[in-house]
């Protein structure tokens, strides 16, 4: 008899931990750290910073001068080797600061202007169905309108192939993550021994990705609508599967026996965008989704946090019985794995590959990117003749940060999403003298054979070992971090960002040098350079997050928060052409309710300076998350997600952006100057 017992959707987004390794973190230095735990945690954080990386401070000249050098590596192709940001950004922090608050609405500073934009439901294909403001809209109406819960967004100009300067009109493609049953439907989710298949049909629909052409009319944007360029990418659009795991036997699927293909993407958070002007999708806490009840479940589940009894909308329960989501159960149920669909799941985890200029174009599964809960995906800026490198990392308490290098070199004239199929994906430790290592994830190299061999762990292939991401680095002992999510690089440094959002799970036995605090609550940024020709790094925390007083730093390299900048939780990251940091957070509703912060935003900083001013505050129960600009920097795009994401269907804690009583909806907001300037001069 089938187990009807839980019948509460899990709307949190969040994955269960799962990493149950026994990787001793720091075990070969444990004295550093045992000394690390005698001081104050400003002083452990100046320890553990090893020699200056660019922009992170150095001698007394350096500091007055704001600049510094470091080499940059050549199988990181960021800049020639020793570039370094030579003046303040001063001049474009020149706001004045926000104040923290608790409004139902968009706060931007003194002379700023935000408007609402492509809200959840705005008609954009097809027949253009318009949005229902009681949420009775259709699954075949959700398929032609934007998704739910805008995240990741990047505006590519319309001259993005040429010359990338077109600053009024582009497209506008964004990821949406996910949705909250209780404001999707008029009066929740319908939960039973089956479900109803059109409002699951509806809830696949408002996942994934919409391309969205827009045109500046005057001052105003708007949606091009009748553009052929207008697309949505849903968790049931077709996707061909690309690189090492394409075709390998675990891939194959009743759906695809050659296991060459599969339908959807889902949980769709952070993105990132190619040297060739393609969208790449992240995959997230995709396992979720499914449910496995066999008795022992496959690595490649288990360690990914996979379901024992229902996924988390129990679309496998739809009443239509329809092969499209019967896929969510993952169960073994056939005599082989072409006759039921224990290995769908095995074919998300990736990052997605999205032509936005070429609308007939199939969505790409890069598997050569490693398959765990992508937070994103960041480049560093191409060279000519170099290997295309990208940084992604696995947001789940206690997993890690990775880095691809492609087998191929960049050539301008050639490359594309082929460059992604073939190459080594590497897995990050940090050292406690501020160095690290890139540990590299690949079955022919021996460093990695020997960890596996001693582990008592074995895997067929690189597919099989892609498949299982997690379980590979497991075994080469990288760092567990404190949920690794977006990552940023410095256009004319190198330097790579990572924000690592807060870890409650971290002991005081478990702390490390990268991971400085237990019961990491407010989270922390993390930097590093990489070094010419070697597979090391050097690193430093550039930011603790934490209340008014919080200091990173000793001495004169110490930076405090204040009231104009505290925060928590950061998650999204961006750094404009300019070098102009964003870090957007992602609080949850219980610590923006009752603690000092107020509701989630958005704050911009000097990389050189460390000076960080507040420029952004989002509605209630939201999450400030997805930035981009036009090429002038003179609009900025944002993204707000799950306003009164702790609303029931009868009581709405949030009515944006409409108003009134009006049922919330993630939407995008437009940030311009009102004196027609660069965003944050």
């Amino acid at each position: 008899m089938t187990d009807h017992t839980i019948y509460e959707i899990d709307n949190s987004g969040i994955e269960p931990l799962s990493n149950n390794s026994n990787n001793t973190t720091f075990a070969e230095v444990m004295t550093q750290r045992r000394q690390f735990l005698k001081g104050s945690l400003g002083t452990a954080v100046a320890a553990f910073m090893g020699a200056s990386l660019v922009a992170c401070g150095g001698d007394d000249d350096d500091k007055k001068s704001n600049s510094s050098s470091s080499a940059s590596s050549s199988s990181a192709p960021a800049s020639s080797s020793s570039s370094s940001v030579s003046s303040s950004l001063a001049p474009l922090l020149g706001f004045t600061a926000i104040a923290a608050n608790r409004n139902d609405a968009i706060t931007v500073p003194a002379g700023y202007t935000a408007t609402t934009f492509v809200p959840w439901g705005t008609p954009l294909t097809g027949s253009m169905p318009a949005y229902k403001g009681d949420a009775s809209n259709t699954g075949a109406d959700q398929e032609q309108q934007v998704g739910a819960h805008h995240d990741g967004v990047h505006f590519f100009p319309m001259d993005a192939k040429t010359t990338g300067t077109n600053s009024s009109e582009g497209l506008l493609v964004m990821n949406h993550e996910y949705l909250d049953d209780k404001i999707f439907h008029p009066n929740g989710a319908t939960l039973g021994a089956t479900r109803p298949a059109d409002e699951v049909r509806k809830e696949i629909a408002g996942h994934g990705v919409s391309v969205i052409h827009i045109k500046k009319n005057g001052s105003n944007w708007e949606v091009v609508n009748g553009s052929p360029f207008n697309r949505r990418i849903t968790g049931a659009t077709p996707m061909d599967i690309r690189g090492p795991a394409s075709g390998y036997a675990k891939m194959a699927t009743k759906y695809s026996p050659n296991g060459t293909a599969t339908r959807g993407t889902l949980n769709n958070c952070g993105m990132g965008y190619t040297p060739w002007n393609t969208y790449l999708t992240a995959e997230e806490n995709w396992a979720g989704y499914f449910v496995n009840k066999d008795a022992t479940q496959p690595r490649e589940h288990k360690r990914y946090g996979v379901g024992t009894k229902n996924g988390r909308y129990f679309w496998e329960l739809a009443d239509s019985g329809a092969d499209e989501y019967v896929r969510f159960d993952a169960s073994t149920k056939g005599a082989t794995a072409l006759d039921d669909y224990r290995n769908e799941p095995n074919t998300f985890g990736w990052m997605v590959e999205i032509d936005p200029f070429d609308p007939e174009a199939r969505p790409q599964k890069r598997t050569a990117l490693g398959r765990f809960g992508h937070e994103g995906v960041i480049f560093a800026p191409a060279v000519e003749g170099q290997p295309v490198v990208c940084y992604s990392g696995d947001d789940s308490q206690n997993e890690y940060i990775y880095k691809f290098v492609s087998a191929e070199p960049f050539h301008k004239a050639t490359a594309g999403g082929w460059l992604l199929n073939s190459g080594v994906l590497y897995v990050a430790k940090f050292n406690a003298d501020g160095t690290g290592e890139w540990l590299p994830l690949d079955i022919t190299n021996s460093a990695f054979t020997a960890k596996a061999a001693a582990a008592g762990v074995t895997f067929a292939n690189q597919a099989d070992l892609l498949i299982n991401t997690r379980l590979a680095a497991d075994i080469m002992g990288a760092t567990k971090m404190d949920r690794p999510e977006w990552g940023a690089v410095h256009p004319t440094t190198g330097e790579v960002y990572f924000t690592l959002t807060n870890n409650t799970s971290r002991t005081a036995e478990q702390i490390d040098a990268a991971n400085p605090r237990a019961n990491n609550a407010t989270g922390h940024i993390i930097r590093w350079n990489e070094e010419a020709g070697k597979t090391t790094f050097k690193w430093d925390i550039f930011l603790l997050g934490g209340d008014v007083g919080t200091t990173t730093g000793t001495d004169d390299k110490a930076v405090t928060l204040t009231a104009d900048n505290h925060f928590a939780s950061p998650d999204g990251l961006w750094i404009d052409p300019r070098g102009v940091l964003w870090i957007q957070t992602d609080m949850s509703g219980s610590q923006q309710g009752t603690g000092p912060y107020g509701n989630n935003q958005m704050l911009a900083a000097d990389p050189v300076t460390k000076q960080v001013k507040r420029f952004f505050v989002g509605p209630i129960d939201a999450e400030v998350t997805g930035v981009t600009g036009t090429p002038d920097m003179k609009t900025l795009f944002v993204n707000i997600q799950h306003p009164g994401d702790r609303s029931t269907s009868t009581n709405f804690t949030s009515h944006w952006p409409e108003g009134g009583t009006a049922r919330p909806r993630s939407a995008t907001v437009i940030v311009t100057k009102n004196d027609g300037g660069m965003i944050g001069s």
